[in-house]
Formats: structure tokens, C-alpha cells, sequence
């Protein structure tokens, strides 16, 4: 006997399942566009940066005597030979469960749970002092008029009188 909220439950299952298998279908393709897109370019710089540049240009050699290159503002991940690099490593599908080559001794290692719970209360939002902190003496406040310990201008009792 199930009820309808099983059911719903199941189905959302089914779909969280598929989920993952299509997130690395979608890297896989997200890698190989970027690689064609970054493998015909032949400038030194990206397209986007290459007109961004080509705008300063006229701006950067008036202002000084001398001709400055357009890729020497540019840093070098954004060149793109650094792009081409990024998408170079192929992304290999895993093989199935059942052909995995698995180390003897790493299949017969046990886990273990954890030691201790996770107590059912809130986490405390304080930290806890270590033991220097709590050694060591508190700063009390001094009067910016008499100078003594224990009282602040406003309590003073030896400040001037107002009549």
C-alpha cells in the first residue's frame, strides 16, 4: 500500500538519479564547444579583449611618447593559448561498476561511523576561549579626566562642578 506522497517522492527520486549522468553529459559538451571555439583563434589576444584594447589604444599613445603593445596590458590567462590549454584534457566517461580495478588492499579496508554524535541541540554560536584567553586579566576602563581605574568621564566624582 503507498500513498500518493510515496509516489511523488519516488518519482522525484527517479529524476535526482538522471540528474547527475546529465550534469557530466553537459560538462563533456560544455568542454568540447569551448575547445572549438578557442582552437581556430589566432590572435594574441581574445576577440572581446582585442577590441577592448584597439578602443585605448589612440588614448594610451597620446598620452605617452612612446608605442606601447596592446598585449602587454593583457594578462596571460586571458590570451587564448591559455584558453586552448584549459579545454586540452579530454574528459573520460567512467567505465562501468562491475569493470572498476580496485587495489586489494583498498577493498578490504573497513569505514568505520564516526566516534562521537552530533548532540541534538543547536550548535552554539560562540566559540570556545582557549585557556590563555581566560587567564588573562580584564582591561578596566579608566576616567579621561582624573585618570582612575573603575569609572568612566560621565560618573566621575572628581570632575569640576557646573553652576
Amino acid at each position: 500500500m503507498t500513498s500518493n506522497i510515496t509516489k511523488s517522492i519516488n518519482a522525484a527520486l527517479v529524476s535526482a538519479r538522471e540528474l547527475l549522468e546529465e550534469v557530466r553529459k553537459m560538462f563533456g559538451r560544455w568542454n568540447c564547444s569551448n575547445r572549438k571555439e578557442a582552437s581556430p583563434t589566432y590572435t594574441t589576444l581574445g576577440k572581446k579583449y582585442q577590441e577592448m584594447l584597439t578602443l585605448n589604444e589612440a588614448m594610451s599613445t597620446c598620452m605617452t611618447s612612446k608605442f606601447l603593445m596592446p598585449e602587454d596590458y593583457c594578462s596571460d590567462y586571458y590570451k587564448p593559448k591559455s584558453v586552448v590549454m584549459t579545454y586540452e584534457v579530454p574528459v573520460y566517461p567512467l567505465p562501468d561498476q562491475n569493470k572498476w580495478n580496485i587495489p586489494a588492499h583498498i577493498s578490504q579496508e573497513v569505514v568505520l561511523p564516526p566516534k562521537w554524535k552530533r548532540p541534538p541541540e543547536r550548535p552554539k554560536k560562540k566559540r570556545d576561549k582557549p585557556l590563555s584567553e581566560l587567564l588573562q586579566k580584564k582591561n578596566q576602563h579608566s576616567c579621561s579626566i582624573c585618570g582612575q581605574r573603575g569609572h568612566n568621564k560621565r560618573t566621575c566624582r572628581n570632575a569640576p562642578r557646573r553652576t
